[in-house]
């Protein structure tokens, strides 16, 4: 069996709670949903086979593995995961809730509600951290429905400098009016990383 794969590389964890943890990042290929602010081109890679998966990621002396995408609960396998624990891994997933996952040590849900209508409903579980893209247009507050155990707004990158700065304070407004949520920047564009 082998699963599409658009990258794997060593870098550090930018967002979200692990913000500035070294990790191996395992990027699936395809995703169910297309959001206008995606920055990544899902539909590229390369079939690979579990092990050659495997013996990429132990090219790097890191035991902590972030599995993304796209969207990565369309290949992932419950195989797959527990060869990873086998090897003494600790697994985090990055997905936007809208499939059921194996079981793994963290899940953060990025709800795409907002911007996709049709096929964008959130599986009901509970979810370790839940990290939701501000535009300063969307109604952040209906995703802390969501049960977990962590909340993170994170300001959508436009690529343009002004509309950027004026949705990083539109993103502190939020999380001042409710400190549920807590800001998650995108660390590794900010300091110029993978």
């Amino acid at each position: 069996m082998t699963v599409k794969i658009n990258e794997i590389f060593y870098s550090i964890q930018g967002e979200g709670f692990h913000t500035g943890t070294p990790a191996v990042f395992v990027r699936f290929s395809g995703c169910n949903l297309k959001c206008p602010f995606c920055d990544t081109n899902h539909q590229d890679g390369e079939e690979y086979s579990i092990d050659e998966i495997i013996d990429k990621i132990q090219s790097y002396a890191c035991k902590f593995i972030v599995i993304t995408g796209g969207e990565p609960s369309l290949q992932l396998t419950e195989a797959f995961v527990d060869k990873l624990h086998q090897l003494g891994y600790y697994i985090a997933v990055e997905t936007n809730g809208t499939k059921d996952l194996p079981k793994v040590d963290w899940i953060t849900c990025s709800p795409k509600g907002d911007w996709v209508k049709q096929g964008s409903e959130v599986v009901k579980r509970h979810y370790n951290e839940v990290k939701v893209v501000n535009d300063g247009s969307n109604d952040v507050n209906q995703w802390l429905s969501i049960s977990a155990d962590h909340y993170f707004l994170q300001p959508c990158d436009t690529g343009n400098k002004e509309k950027n700065l004026a949705i990083i304070h539109d993103t502190i407004a939020k999380c001042l009016a409710n400190p549920l949520w807590r800001i998650s920047l995108q660390t590794h564009k900010i300091l110029n990383v993978r």
